[in-house]
């Protein structure tokens, strides 16, 4: 059973930083790329960062520059961080895995707000 659980969502004032971290079981972490998502209230939700397997990164145009994504393969974890946020990053971040299925976490909040 692929377990996906999110930390590290809460207020920030704009221009601050964050740091979501996503803790994975179930799952032969180190095999599988690892993503990203996000939803604003009344807005699909939307891919922000892939980290392939071999450590390979990937970014929507809307964060590059300002998010990174990295893994620790040893810890089965996932984070994003997240800098220069601005109120159009309010939303529900999600950590997603393809494994013989899409998997989901249930998401953290994060809502950049003064």
């Amino acid at each position: 059973q692929v377990q996906l659980v999110e930390s590290g969502g809460g207020l920030v004032q704009p221009g601050g930083s964050l740091r979501l971290s996503c803790a994975a079981s179930g799952v032969t972490f180190r095999r599988y790329d690892m993503k990203w998502y996000r939803q604003a209230p009344g807005k699909e939700r939307e891919w922000v960062a892939t980290i392939a397997s071999g450590g390979a990164t990937n970014y929507a145009d809307s964060v590059k520059g300002r998010f990174t994504i990295s893994r620790d393969n040893a810890k089965n974890t996932v984070a994003l961080q997240m800098n220069s946020l601005n109120a159009e990053d309010t939303a529900v971040y999600y950590c997603y895995v393809y494994n013989r299925g899409a998997f989901w976490g249930q998401g953290t909040q994060v809502t950049v707000s003064s």
